[in-house]
């Protein structure tokens, strides 16, 4: 058996030369060390692997859909015969249960406010380093989860409920939750929308809470635009500019 630091540093090492072109090779030597859960009574060799899939995922969301591409061909691997460790279904289960985790958090840390005299005080700062990790490890995840969904691992249920949370009080939303929800929509809008037709309808609601958000003071104009510019994609069939 493999230890778990080992397993750690390995795939660490691999997810970081993991490119579309060298995807087959490479996923299939990270599939090799998620593989040994089939060994184990705990499973955590596939708890490690999905954990460091998760953080690379959420740290580098221009590549979501990669990661998530490397998520369903493991998912796929595995075998479905009922076995505790190593069926499918708990592979589902580790990632829903982690993504579920990084969405109930959020990224609501405040990046301070820069100004000339201090911006380049405050951009050094600890705090300044810890909050833009967040937003983009946050928005990351959501993208993540979006590519998840496009891919079959995750229900059209779990994708309304998540939009659900981001828009709860539209009158009161503020910046985080509408960046979100504007990074969300754009990735699994498409999908929802031509998918069936209570989708679609339930879209049709949601985007008149969109609407009802423009009224919030506490939205800035730079994610009004977004909202519109959300609007305006539905609007030519999710093409993009």
């Amino acid at each position: 058996m493999i230890p778990q630091e080992v397993i750690v540093r390995k795939v660490k090492a691999l997810l970081n030369k993991l490119t579309l072109e060298k995807f087959d090779s490479i996923s299939d030597q990270i599939w090799e060390y998620a593989h040994q859960s089939s060994k184990e009574e705990d499973g955590q060799s596939l708890r490690t692997v999905i954990q460091l899939t998760f953080d690379k995922a959420c740290d580098e969301a221009p590549f979501a859909s990669m990661w998530a591409q490397l998520c369903r061909k493991m998912y796929n691997k595995m075998d479905n015969k009922g076995e505790i460790v190593s069926g499918g279904n708990l592979f589902r289960k580790y990632l829903l249960n982690r993504c579920q985790t990084g969405f109930e958090r959020g990224w609501k840390s405040q990046i301070p406010e820069l100004d000339e005299k201090s911006s380049a005080d405050i951009m050094m700062s600890d705090e300044y380093y810890a909050a833009v990790k967040a937003k983009r490890q946050g928005l990351g995840l959501v993208q993540f989860i979006g590519e998840l969904f496009k891919r079959g691992m995750l229900t059209d249920r779990i994708m309304l409920e998540c939009l659900t949370r981001l828009c709860p009080r539209p009158y009161e939303a503020e910046d985080e939750e509408a960046e979100t929800m504007c990074k969300m929509v754009t990735t699994i809008g498409k999908d929802l929308d031509q998918s069936n037709r209570n989708n679609k309808e339930w879209m049709d609601t949601y985007f008149e809470r969109m609407r009802e958000m423009m009224n919030s003071p506490s939205i800035s104009s730079r994610i009004k635009f977004m909202i519109l510019d959300v609007m305006d994609m539905r609007k030519n069939k999710w093409a993009t500019r």
